[in-house]
């Protein structure tokens, strides 16, 4: 009788990336690996969509990277966006307000937006079907990796049939969540504390008729802190901080979250979705990267609700990160240029989650004195003008910008690191304005008034001639068969003033908005390709 031989073990699946998570986060991920050709395989423990409301908002950022991967209109159709933020102090008055109204950072979009997470999630998984070369792969976890010089081992299981197969990839990004298998994987700790106070987290669906606080509003009531809002298709959001000695089996009664929600819903028109207790956590891993690894959103990064920036975060990590590991994948540039994504991304992330817990600090004040010094304390400063204006146009959150990395210089300087605007603008001969993003291509772009026909070399830049708003732009809205640039009119009056307050001809954006460069197109495109060729440099530098 012949020995038993076990069956033979599968090829390996060869692909660029894996993408380790398939919430909001890993879905968006892929979609802008899936735009820029980068071949990937996503992988999600779940068989099913989640379909739980666990985040509900985001900023005016996001739905710029939600545009920028073509998916903005199937996300926003469904949006509630508020026009204010009230807090209330514990006698029910307000002390302070945001005004929606008078905010606006430039970007294009509303500063503040409530979705519901199930169809986000499933319009971003649905986006992911456009290419060919990504594919996602439900039931599906990762059961171990290990690295060497060239790419990333992973065996991942399938849960229904219990099978584990090999999959090799050049590298493996971790958007797997607070419990994070990539994390664990690669021996990565995370520093940071976290907050005894559990929340009671209540979704709901209610008619209109059924609102009795239609504004998204702070309860900062030192006995029992609150959040309550109406969000996207009908739905509302409230939170409770829980008192000692209170149970989530008692909290989660129905008639215990009915009598915490009467003040600001009808409890008999209000339909519980999801009722469930939490802590919040502020938390950053050591390090975000390990060799071919990279950690991206709660997987890297966990702060305190009070700002919504959570998942935002999130998407900033992968709007920063897929277009370099393009350059990479496609020989544009040297590895160590994936050093700058968490010299770019922690600072700023660190920043989001101080100003969260500052604002935290404002919120849940736990004694009556505190409370009423910190209403009294805010009374007065809005009595002066500036003061009033910080708080009314949300000035306190912190501005997308970088001290360090992949800029002309590798550092901020002026505008050098910042997030450029997105005005409208028009094509030359149509009347119909789109904002600027819509011609600015999904990789490097130059603006301004002059820009030769030949001056974009590799990587490819496009090349934007701006013509000032009171123009119909060029004579024709064709131009010679052989120059490939852009026109278009600043019918916002805001890019040529831009250019002349910086004193430049033109400014190089990098994929993710970003301010690369200001000069002439000439100095600009030179300091792309000796950033590119010497990202080795660039790479050390920012690490040290």
């Amino acid at each position: 009788m012949k020995p038993a031989q076990s069956a033979p073990q599968p090829a390996a699946v060869e692909v660029d990336v894996v993408v380790v998570g398939c919430g909001p986060v890993g879905a968006l991920t892929a979609n802008l690996l899936g735009l820029r050709g980068v071949s990937t395989l996503v992988v999600e423990r779940s068989t099913t969509p989640h379909g739980q409301p666990r985040a509900f908002s985001c900023d005016d950022e996001a739905l710029r990277i939600y545009q920028q991967v073509g998916l903005l209109d199937s996300i926003g159709a469904d949006l509630h966006q508020p026009t204010r933020a009230d807090y209330l102090n514990a006698a029910g008055r307000t002390f302070a307000t945001i005004d929606f109204s008078e905010v606006d950072f430039g970007f294009g979009h509303a500063p503040l937006n409530f979705f519901d997470q199930p169809r986000l999630e499933g319009v971003l998984r649905a986006g992911l079907d456009r290419y060919d070369h990504v594919e996602l792969r439900l039931g599906t976890e990762l059961v171990s990796l290990y690295q060497d010089e060239e790419r990333v081992h992973l065996v991942l299981r399938d849960v229904r049939t219990d099978q584990s197969y090999p999959v090799r990839a050049r590298y493996v990004l971790g958007c797997d969540g607070a419990r994070s298998t990539t994390r664990a994987a690669v021996h990565i700790p995370l520093a940071g504390a976290s907050y005894a106070e559990p929340w009671l987290a209540v979704s709901g669906e209610v008619p209109p008729e059924g609102i009795r606080r239609a504004h998204t509003t702070f309860v900062c009531d030192w006995r029992r802190p609150a959040f309550v809002s109406p969000g996207a298709r009908g739905s509302y959001r409230a939170e409770f901080m829980l008192q000692p000695g209170e149970t989530e089996a008692e909290m989660t009664r129905p008639d215990r979250v009915a009598a915490l929600v009467e003040p600001y819903v009808d409890p008999a028109r209000f339909t519980v979705t999801r009722a469930v207790i939490y802590t919040f956590h502020q938390l950053i891993a050591r390090r975000w990267r390990e060799r071919r690894v990279f950690l991206l959103g709660d997987a890297a990064h966990q702060m305190p609700p009070f700002l919504g920036q959570g998942l935002c975060s999130g998407l900033r990590d992968a709007a920063n990160l897929t277009w370099k590991l393009a350059l990479v994948l496609d020989d544009e540039a040297d590895p160590a240029l994936l050093d700058t994504y968490e010299t770019e991304r922690r600072p700023h992330t660190a920043a989001m989650a101080a100003t969260s817990v500052r604002l935290g600090r404002v919120f849940l004040a736990r004694d009556r004195r505190a409370a009423w010094l910190r209403d009294t304390a805010l009374r007065a400063a809005q009595t002066v003008p500036r003061v009033r204006r910080f708080v009314r146009r949300f000035e306190f959150k912190p501005l997308p910008a970088y001290d360090q990395g992949l800029f002309a210089g590798g550092r901020r300087d002026g505008a050098v690191g910042t997030m450029f605007p997105q005005p409208r603008v028009a094509l030359p001969g149509s009347k119909v304005p789109v904002l600027l993003d819509e011609v600015l291509g999904a990789g490097f772009a130059v603006l301004g008034t002059e820009v030769p026909a030949d001056g974009p070399g590799r990587p490819p830049v496009r090349a934007i001639v701006v013509h000032p708003g009171d123009t119909a732009g060029p004579a024709s809205s064709g131009a010679e068969p052989a120059d490939e640039r852009v026109h278009v009119i600043d019918i916002d009056n805001v890019i040529i003033p831009w250019l002349r307050r910086h004193r430049c001809e033109a400014v190089l954006l990098r994929p993710d908005r970003f301010v690369f460069a200001l000069g002439s197109t000439v100095e600009v495109l030179g300091a792309l390709a000796g950033a590119l060729r010497g990202s080795r440099s660039v790479g050390q530098a920012a690490a040290a």
